[in-house]
């Protein structure tokens, strides 16, 4: 990871308009920002709703009971997106030395948060799977759909657990070397978790258990802001975005 950001550090010598330069757009300030907000709002769209429905299912008897592990990845995630918008206001309004002060708890946060990601998926298959083998023929129909997408849904979480500390030890390795790679790569790995919100947006048109393409595309487009500002702003693809969609797309066609 450092070997990967160290290579593209000396790279490109180009100005880059949404850092280490003087910004003479406000939204150059911002963009990060409302990017930290909106893959909050997508959190929130899907996981409000769903959290609901679960608890009322757990109640009905027509799903697991809620494990703990659950409750402890959504305060884990929680905190995470919340250091995110934290640290892109620190850098909007100017407080470099204090978001590199904060920033340090990324490095204790994302360990804790993959691990506990790979501990949820397997939880949630398993009590789902023990629930389909004892249940009425009412409830079994449904439960053995439910299978179909949590086979689905694993497969993504192992792509999920293998790509998201990947792009943000890339984006944690230049810190401090390479500021545009740093803070996109941190960004665009925050993106990749998105499809456990997305997948719970039931009135989204999806691919879903058919194939991954259709949150594959989601994920493109929660991302499509701040690569058109970059666009707009830098004429160029950020080298960001190429290491990004390099190592992605061979796991997009995998799974």
């Amino acid at each position: 990871m450092a070997t990967v950001a160290g290579t593209f550090s000396f790279r490109d010598k180009r100005p880059d308009l949404l850092s280490g330069t003087p910004r003479a757009h406000a939204i150059d300030r911002w963009i990060f920002v409302a990017m930290a907000a909106w893959y909050i709002a997508i959190v929130l769209t899907g996981f409000i709703p769903d959290a609901i429905g679960m608890v009322a299912a757990a109640n009905a008897g027509l799903r697991p009971p809620l494990p703990i592990i659950l409750h402890v990845h959504a305060v884990v995630m929680g905190s995470f997106l919340l250091l995110l918008l934290a640290q892109s206001v620190l850098m909007a309004t100017g407080r470099c030395e204090l978001h590199k002060r904060v920033g340090i708890a990324a490095f204790a946060l994302v360990p804790v948060l993959v691990v506990v990601g790979l501990l949820l998926a397997p939880t949630i298959y398993r009590e789902f799977w023990n629930m389909a083998q004892t249940a009425p023929p009412e409830l079994k129909a449904k439960l053995q759909f439910r299978m179909l997408m949590l086979n689905d849904i694993l497969l993504m979480q192992i792509r999920i657990g293998i790509l998201f500390p990947l792009f943000m030890g890339i984006a944690l390795a230049a810190r401090g070397r390479n500021a545009g790679l740093h803070k996109r790569m941190i960004f665009l790995a925050t993106a990749m978790p998105m499809p456990a919100a997305i997948d719970r947006m039931h009135w989204l048109p999806n691919t879903i258990p058919a194939s991954a393409v259709g949150t594959d595309l989601y994920i493109l487009a929660a991302v499509s802001p701040l690569f058109v500002w970059d666009i707009v702003r830098n004429r160029r693809v950020h080298e960001a975005y190429w290491i990004w969609l390099g190592i992605s797309l061979p796991f997009c066609a995998v799974v």
